[in-house]
């Protein structure tokens, strides 16, 4: 269990990093009406972005490790802790001091960690058949399908619901990395969690990066953080054989709320915000005659 919890802490470190850089990124290009995958393309133009990418694939790979090994209540929950490590390095690299309620937050995160770690017990090992893992790609095509909808949603409720639907996509990344029966190559073109993994994971980091370009880093920071723990947990615990240490299920309820509302709390740093960046200016809206034809 410690290298996985190793690997998680490193990840969220990775994860914390690539945020602030994500962030200070997506608001340079011009928000469209709808969520476009090209923004992905375009944004790979800027140098801040790719490190958000390549900073990102390796924090997965430590994440998949961490998956492999630890309860998904535990490994989730580190995860949802990089916002903490954003907030810190944002303070440091754009000179905002942290407030109180900052430090109280910050305090209330490790707390939380240190609860969780200590009553965690072992990983399930529930098996699952292809059949059973071939409903992630349902799953992860309701995503696709939500995450164009929430793009569509009126002013401030847009970024909060991109951002939980992409917390949902992070959510599926984490159950099929735990499904996926085996790493070997011909079994991992044939799985249907494989795929589900890579169109989750994809998606869901577009959805993330719409809900920073579209808004500030606090609604669709929280959404995704909430959204990306707590379905993984209870899919652990209640399906895929998760333990807690016996008499420990209190002191585990307490830390994921620890963690989970200092994660909520730090999540209202907004980078963009801090740094003086302003959204920058969508395309003006096409005026035409009614009833005249479109060019």
């Amino acid at each position: 269990m410690l290298l996985g919890l190793l690997a998680a802490v490193a990840a969220a470190v990775a994860f914390g990093v690539a945020a602030l850089l994500q962030a200070l990124s997506v608001r340079t290009e011009a928000a469209t009406s709808v969520v476009d995958p090209r923004l992905l393309l375009r944004l790979l133009r800027h140098p801040a972005f790719a490190g958000a990418l390549a900073l990102n694939l390796v924090g997965f790979g430590l994440h998949f490790s961490a998956l492999r090994t630890l309860p998904l209540f535990l490994a989730q929950t580190i995860i949802g802790s990089s916002v903490a490590v954003t907030a810190l390095l944002a303070a440091r690299v754009l000179g905002t001091a942290l407030t109180f309620a900052d430090r109280v937050a910050v305090v209330a995160v490790v707390t939380g960690l240190a609860l969780i770690g200590g009553a965690a017990g072992d990983s399930g090992e529930v098996s699952s058949t292809v059949g059973q893992r071939a409903w992630l790609l349902a799953v992860t095509a309701g995503i696709v399908l939500a995450g164009a909808a929430a793009g569509r949603a009126p002013g401030r409720a847009e970024p909060l619901l991109l951002g939980f639907v992409a917390g949902c996509g992070f959510a599926v990344v984490a159950i099929s990395a735990r499904l996926l029966p085996s790493f070997a190559p011909s079994v991992v073109v044939r799985d249907p969690a494989a795929y589900a993994l890579l169109l989750a994971g994809a998606t869901a980091f577009l959805l993330y990066s719409a809900a920073l370009q579209r808004g500030s880093a606090v609604t669709g920071t929280a959404a995704m953080v909430l959204s990306q723990t707590a379905g993984p947990a209870l899919v652990g615990v209640l399906a895929l054989g998760d333990e807690v240490r016996s008499g420990w299920a209190p002191v585990a309820v307490l830390g994921i709320a620890l963690a989970g509302l200092g994660a909520v709390a730090l999540a209202r740093f907004d980078p963009q915000a801090l740094a003086g960046q302003q959204p920058a200016p969508g395309p003006e809206p096409e005026l035409r005659t009614p009833g005249a034809p479109r060019a």
